[in-house]
């Protein structure tokens, strides 16, 4: 029956004009391709253009509840997605969890490319060296920092590498300084560290060690485009969506922990 109503809900969207459906976009920056690719089959299916904004879940927040034009909001955590909540700024009932993943760490050099589980034990301060910096979205704000200081303090290694971070706006720029070379290691989603060859994964954060990382999606409040957002926001989890996230490295969404 779910499964009816979504097509049915497509089938009206292809209806409509498009130009008075176009829909805005605001994404998570770690759902980046995923997004563009599954942004594109809307609007091959729908005819509604689709313009994406990606950033760090917290700016994007922020720009929100400043009034900027979004009509649908993707977050990588649910605290971001909670805090516009809080402040009436999203449709009742429209939010769905559409994927997880998993939090790894980078590197620039493939020789310390590993597979296995970060410890108690694992020496991330000598593989920095003398000056350099592990690469971190900003611990306090964005959610790929946010989880990664949470399973730094789990694991005891913030003490040690708090003041040898080199913190960014969003998880893609973490990313980027490790690609580059700029920074030895990074912290970034797994997704992340398949995107671009030029970083290995030189280890894999134990689940337990920070909470589930979850991406809600939900519509903005007041949007003069309601109904499309909702679409499309129950578009995300179809089968047909959540098999391009999945392509990316996407993880289903299990039970509520």
């Amino acid at each position: 029956m779910i499964q009816k109503l979504r097509a049915a809900l497509v089938m009206m969207c292809m209806a409509c004009p498009a130009k008075a459906a176009d829909l805005t976009v605001f994404a998570a920056a770690s759902l980046g391709d995923a997004m563009a690719e599954l942004a594109a089959d809307w609007e091959a299916t729908t005819g509604q253009n689709v313009t994406l904004v990606l950033a760090g879940s917290s700016t994007l927040a922020r720009q929100i509840d400043a009034g900027a034009p979004a009509h649908v909001y993707v977050s990588a955590n649910a605290l971001w997605m909670d805090w516009l909540a809080d402040r009436d700024r999203l449709a009742p009932e429209s939010r769905f969890d559409i994927a997880s993943n998993r939090l790894v760490l980078v590197a620039h050099d493939p020789s310390v490319a590993s597979e296995g589980e970060l410890t108690t034990q694992s020496d991330l301060l000598s593989g920095l060296g003398s000056t350099g910096r592990l690469a971190i979205a900003l611990p306090e704000a964005v959610p790929a920092g946010i989880y990664a200081k949470t399973a730094l303090i789990d694991l005891g290694l913030w003490d040690q590498l708090q003041t040898r971070l080199a913190p960014t706006d969003n998880v893609r720029s973490a990313l980027a300084l490790v690609a580059l070379g700029e920074a030895p290691f990074g912290i970034v989603y797994a997704t992340d560290a398949l995107a671009d060859p030029r970083v290995v994964i030189a280890g894999v954060f134990p689940e337990k060690s920070h909470p589930t990382i979850r991406y809600p999606a939900a519509v903005v409040a007041k949007s003069e485009r309601t109904e499309a957002a909702a679409m499309f926001v129950e578009w995300l989890a179809t089968d047909v969506a959540q098999d391009v996230l999945g392509r990316y490295g996407f993880l289903p969404v299990g039970p509520t922990p």
